[in-house]
């Protein structure tokens, strides 16, 4: 494989080159509020599984509210965790914290990821990630105590972009919502503030097919770090941010199967299929179903939810969180705007 460690490392975390911080900098202490393993004594959860329409299994966690009427049908969210992430990060706690306001919720794995099926494990597969959350409303739609009539969705950082893509084929998710958004293709292709030149994606293109024939041969699987196992004087500000959530007691967490490290790194030779997803393109579709994009005012990836809130149709809000970054929205419930998530989907989710 080619000279393009550094590149490489950048994309698959979706950042690009930023100031380095001194390596003995003091590591800053776990932030005010962060609860990301968060369980609540209000809200039952099991463990559920299902099949996607590529028949790979889907692994999730259902939560239910404890005093749901007997015979009634609640209304449901989809919540898709980060990008390389699994469900026991961030996802879960969203899907607490919205089952406490009444929803019956469903975090899932996507698939290679965590307890979900498929292989090569960490294998990049946009198009399948948002057929995992069609596959979700399936498996809600079928619930008894779910009205099939109204089922929302909502994706956390690269989910964001996967509940969209789903979404403009789905007509069955009533209302969707974006918490620290990805364009995962768009970071691909240009990286943050179109800082990836052509020639660069060019190269990052090859690399990725040598590694590909490489392992047709029998060739060993090549994963990059897109969260860094350890910090330098030159990791960038960016990768020390998912550094503190992903390789720290805040987030980390193991996989069935993994380790807590090889949680965020994607098989290499498949990363490149992300320049091939263009999630936004026809978001305009989507309307009349609401759309909120939630973001940190001071978050690096506030760019995609700029975005998609431009090209999409009516009914839509972008909703800023004063002082949030962008890691700071996966588990900060100080900062999480709960209250507007559940009356986005209370008044999306409504029915006729």
């Amino acid at each position: 494989m080619k000279s393009t460690t550094l590149l490489l490392a950048l994309l698959a975390s979706c950042v690009l080159p930023l100031p380095a911080m001194a390596a003995d900098a003091p590591r800053t202490a776990r932030p005010t509020g962060s609860d990301n393993f968060y369980r609540s004594p209000t809200v039952t959860g099991k463990r559920v599984s299902f099949r996607n329409q590529y028949q790979m299994e889907v692994v999730g966690t259902l939560y239910q509210p404890e005093g749901l009427p007997r015979g009634s049908r609640a209304p449901a969210v989809v919540v898709g965790h980060p990008m390389g992430a699994v469900k026991e990060q961030s996802s879960q706690l969203y899907a607490q914290k919205l089952a406490e306001q009444g929803f019956v919720t469903l975090a899932i794995d996507l698939s290679f990821w965590g307890e979900s099926g498929g292989a090569p494990r960490h294998l990049v597969a946009p198009e399948i990630y948002s057929d995992d959350i069609s596959a979700a409303v399936d498996f809600l739609s079928t619930q008894a105590y779910v009205d099939p009539d109204r089922i929302g969705g909502l994706g956390i950082c690269g989910s964001g972009s996967f509940v969209i893509s789903a979404a403009k084929i789905d007509p069955r998710i009533k209302a969707i919502a974006t918490v620290s958004m990805y364009d995962m293709g768009a970071a691909a292709r240009q990286g943050l503030n179109n800082g990836q030149s052509l020639d660069q994606r060019k190269a990052v293109i090859q690399s990725a097919t040598d590694q590909r024939l490489a392992e047709f041969k029998g060739g060993t699987a090549v994963y990059v770090p897109g969260t860094v196992n350890k910090l330098d004087a030159d990791t960038p500000a960016i990768q020390r941010e998912f550094f503190d959530f992903y390789r720290t007691p805040r987030g980390a967490y193991t996989p069935k199967g993994d380790t807590a490290e090889q949680t965020t790194q994607p098989l290499f030779s498949s990363l490149v299929k992300f320049m091939n997803f263009y999630p936004f393109n026809d978001i305009e579709t989507i309307s009349p179903r609401p759309m909120l994009f939630v973001s940190g005012d001071a978050a690096h990836s506030r760019e995609f939810s700029e975005d998609a809130y431009q090209r999409a149709g009516q009914p839509k809000e972008l909703h800023w969180v004063k002082g949030a970054g962008h890691v700071d929205l996966y588990d900060r419930t100080n900062l999480i705007p709960f209250e507007k998530l559940t009356t986005f989907f209370q008044r999306g989710l409504a029915g006729k």
